[in-house]
């Protein structure tokens, strides 16, 4: 099947930090808001409490650029080329993003969450609660330039 149908999404949620440049080290430190978009009625959050972890999938609305085939992670020539779908760069093909955040409090129609790596303003596409049984299992393989582009990340 080929799909070239255009799909359209609307943002349920705006992340609200201090974070404005779009750097790729040192996102521990950042405390992120999700703040529910007025349309989104507060009870999409009922029970989310009851998680200590939520997976957010969000839209890099600050990329300009969009890579489809295989480059240096990073730009980086010390690191191997690989294509985008074996990188988790911000320059894909749809810019969509997902992080797995700590949630550490909810207020009426805000979370508040911790390890989040998106900028200001970027708008959340969908937000799931992270289930144990979800996660992999057994050991997760990568490669060793994975990890030492990863060394500053959070």
């Amino acid at each position: 099947m080929n799909y070239t149908k255009t799909l359209e999404v609307k943002p349920i949620a705006v992340i609200k930090n201090n974070r404005t440049a779009a750097i790729d080290d040192n996102w521990s430190h950042v405390e992120s808001i999700i703040e529910l978009q007025q349309d989104v009625p507060e009870s999409c959050l009922d029970g989310i409490e009851e998680f200590s972890h939520l997976e957010i999938i969000y839209y890099f609305h600050k990329s300009t650029k969009t890579f489809i085939g295989s480059e240096h992670p990073r730009e980086n020539p010390a690191f191997p080329k690989v294509g985008i779908f074996a990188q988790r760069k911000k320059d894909r093909p749809n810019h969509i993003g997902a992080t797995i955040v700590e949630l550490a409090g909810r207020q009426g129609r805000t979370l508040t969450v911790k390890n989040l790596d998106a900028l200001d303003g970027t708008p959340v596409l969908d937000i799931k609660p992270v289930f144990r049984e979800f996660l992999p299992r057994g050991e997760i393989r990568q490669p060793e330039w994975s990890r030492i582009l990863m060394k500053n990340y959070w």
